[in-house]
């Protein structure tokens, strides 16, 4: 058997067991609220594993390695970002989060939580906050597309229109059947295999570079400007702007609807104190490894990656200088990775079809109707990300960053001020998840007005939808004018 074959039938082994743990879940699932929520059913190590393995997107094995080799070390502020928006986001979030959904009506999805916290008997709050999710997880989605379609056109030789589909295939089939619990509960396997991956490729980058100091210098020999964290891509500096960017990344972290799903879903807010422990150890390591594999492959790889293919680094390592077993391995990493963020997310945009605009339109659909429709909407949400993803040329990174921001500004003031902002209005929250949402869309459509406009959209996004929550809250409050209070 060929070093190529044992990779493709370790990969094909992974797929299947994540093809049974579908089909297990779902002799499990019988209503929409086991789709989307597994019975809010989690653990401690599920629900952390799962959140993470969930957040961290095949752009963690494939566009923060191609980062770091592309432009070295000002990846470093990304890297403090998202560990600081982790950690804030499993404090400050989760467990009153958790709490405040089951409460109040036993909310299921964001739009749920929003409409009921805020008394919103004219749906306005569930319709916004579903059709932004629907926008930016479209996006979302198609970058793990992307990433399974590089994945699969380097281990199995494909072109990458073939390699797309193959790779979206299977995503789609285990979604489709298991929902909620088939996710979690492979993502759990999916997070191991992440960890191991990254930790592996990044020791063997590390070691045959002679070691960490010597990584460093032959990366200063190289090029200085790749130890250099106020250096960008091929040495301009990276300013102010650039820096703001990168950290702003952690400002995401509450409106993301899938990671916020995880929280929802722990059997307990109590279960959700070890569950943070587990999640920033986890994030910690695996974001450090990422780093590391971009870095030392600069040394390493024998071939100079231009373009979109500098994020294959981590593919190209892995099957160039492991094992054929550990390469398959490694690469089912990368698969891991994809499945568990694209399938989550093709989950959540499902239950934003299927809770949150047909529950509305036919409000007498039973819950078999209603899990039918959920798992046909995510054919539909497929298909509209596969279009998105069929240009070769897309860059996983750059998708995650737009959908990413679009959440974070659309919905993380929001879901803060909605769980320590008592006085909180209805059209306080309308206003701010629009707010966040259009500025989004808009903001990169005015780069030609100033520098100022090629800030990261997340930040002025997130800032302004905060200001407008406050600002409109106190305006009512002062006039009398409010709506009844969840």
């Amino acid at each position: 058997m060929s070093d190529q074959d044992v990779r493709v039938l370790t990969m094909f082994l992974y797929m299947g067991v994540c093809l049974v743990l579908g089909v297990i879940a779902w002799r499990r699932t019988h209503t929409l609220g086991d789709y989307i929520l597994g019975g809010r059913s989690l653990g401690s190590w599920v629900t952390a594993l799962s959140a993470q393995a969930t957040d961290m997107s095949g752009w963690l094995l494939l566009g923060l390695p191609g980062l770091a080799y592309a432009s070295g070390f000002d990846g470093v502020w990304l890297l403090i970002g998202l560990v600081l928006g982790t950690w804030a986001n499993w404090r400050w979030v989760a467990a009153p989060l958790r709490e405040a959904t089951e409460r109040l009506s036993d909310s299921l999805t964001l739009p749920d939580y929003f409409e009921n916290r805020f008394s919103d008997t004219g749906h306005a709050l569930r319709i916004l906050s579903a059709s932004f999710i629907l926008v930016f997880f479209v996006f979302y989605t198609s970058s793990g597309f992307v990433a399974a379609g590089r994945l699969f056109e380097s281990v199995f030789a494909l072109s990458y229109h073939e390699a797309l589909l193959l790779g979206s295939t299977v995503m789609l089939a285990y979604v489709f059947l298991g929902g909620f619990l088939a996710v979690s509960w492979s993502d759990v396997l999916q997070g191991s295999l992440m960890f191991f991956a990254l930790v592996w490729v990044a020791a063997v980058g590390i070691s045959m570079s002679g070691g960490l100091s010597e990584t460093f210098a032959g990366l200063e020999a190289l090029d200085a400007s790749l130890l250099d964290p106020f250096a960008a891509e091929g040495g301009e500096r990276l300013g102010w702007i650039g820096i703001l960017s990168l950290l702003a990344w952690g400002l995401g972290y509450a409106g993301q609807p899938h990671i916020l799903a995880r929280f929802m879903a722990a059997r307990s807010a109590a279960h959700l104190r070890v569950a943070r422990q587990v999640a920033m150890y986890w994030v910690v390591i695996v974001l450090v490894a990422s780093v590391l594999v971009g870095l030392s492959g600069r040394l390493v790889y024998p071939v100079n990656l231009q373009g979109a293919d500098t994020e294959k680094i981590f593919i190209e390592m892995a099957s160039a200088f492991l094992s054929p077993t550990l390469a398959g391995i490694c690469l089912a990493g990368v698969m891991a990775a994809i499945m568990s963020t694209a399938s989550a997310q093709l989950l959540v945009a499902s239950s934003a079809l299927s809770k949150d605009f047909y529950a509305i339109l036919k409000p007498a659909a039973t819950p078999k109707q209603l899990l039918q429709f959920g798992r046909l909407a995510v054919l539909g949400i497929a298909a509209c990300a596969l279009w998105i993803a069929w240009d070769p040329g897309s860059r996983v990174l750059d998708l995650v960053a737009w959908a990413w921001a679009g959440f974070g500004a659309a919905f993380g003031p929001a879901v803060i001020l909605s769980l320590y902002l008592p006085g909180m209005t209805r059209n306080a929250a309308l206003a701010g998840i629009l707010t966040g949402g259009v500025t989004v869309i808009l903001w990169p459509r005015m780069s030609s007005l100033g520098e100022i406009f090629q800030i990261y959209e997340l930040l002025p996004g997130f800032l302004l939808s905060l200001i407008v929550i406050v600002l409109i809250t106190r305006w009512e409050h002062a006039s009398g004018d409010t709506r009844p209070l969840g």
